[in-house]
């Protein structure tokens, strides 16, 4: 085991604080938007001041500004983020602390299970989220459900990347793929 108390200047994109010894304590985790928070960034939506564009410029000058007003216009008055929240909501969600970071993860346990389960972490890739794999998790968990053997299923565990999703951002440089598996 590498002695961290003599550990010389961390390389970029590494940790320096040394491994956690005692027990993980996960706690629940269910995030609720300030709705003061989503009035403001609908009103900042609707001042969105608009760049001038040729007529008929389409995406040649980079992103087409009809397309852009109509995003816009979805997010400031169409988005339902309470729908949002409730469907995030369906899955399991936690939160546990690994070297100064709050890492959000999803632990969807296996339903109905005849015997041993098989733990199965997925990772997303860079930027990215837990939410990737929300309509695979019921697959994975239920095989049964969906016409598969019931023995097959498992325990499903889903981080969000440090920096991404619901996790803490780490302080200094981005982590590299080495110091994230390190966690």
């Amino acid at each position: 085991m590498k002695d961290w108390s003599h550990d010389p200047q961390p390389r970029r994109g590494t940790l320096s604080t040394p491994p956690r010894r005692e027990p993980l304590r996960p706690e629940p985790f269910s995030p609720r938007a300030d709705p003061a928070a989503l009035a403001d960034l609908r009103a900042r939506l609707r001042a969105t001041r608009w760049p001038d564009a040729p007529a008929e410029a389409g995406w040649s000058l980079g992103t087409d500004l009809g397309y852009l007003r109509e995003l816009v216009a979805y997010w400031a008055d169409e988005f339902d983020w309470p729908a949002q929240e409730a469907a995030l909501a369906r899955l399991a969600r936690f939160r546990v602390t690994l070297r100064d970071l709050r890492i959000h993860f999803v632990h969807a346990r296996a339903v109905a299970p005849a015997g041993p389960v098989l733990p199965l972490v997925l990772s997303h890739g860079w930027p990215d989220s837990f939410w990737r794999y929300a309509k695979v998790i019921p697959l994975l968990t239920d095989p049964g459900a969906y016409g598969a053997d019931p023995a097959d299923a498992f325990d499903v565990v889903v981080p969000d990347m440090p920096g991404y999703g619901y996790s803490d951002r780490p302080a200094g440089a981005p982590l590299d793929a080495i110091a994230v598996a390190g966690l």
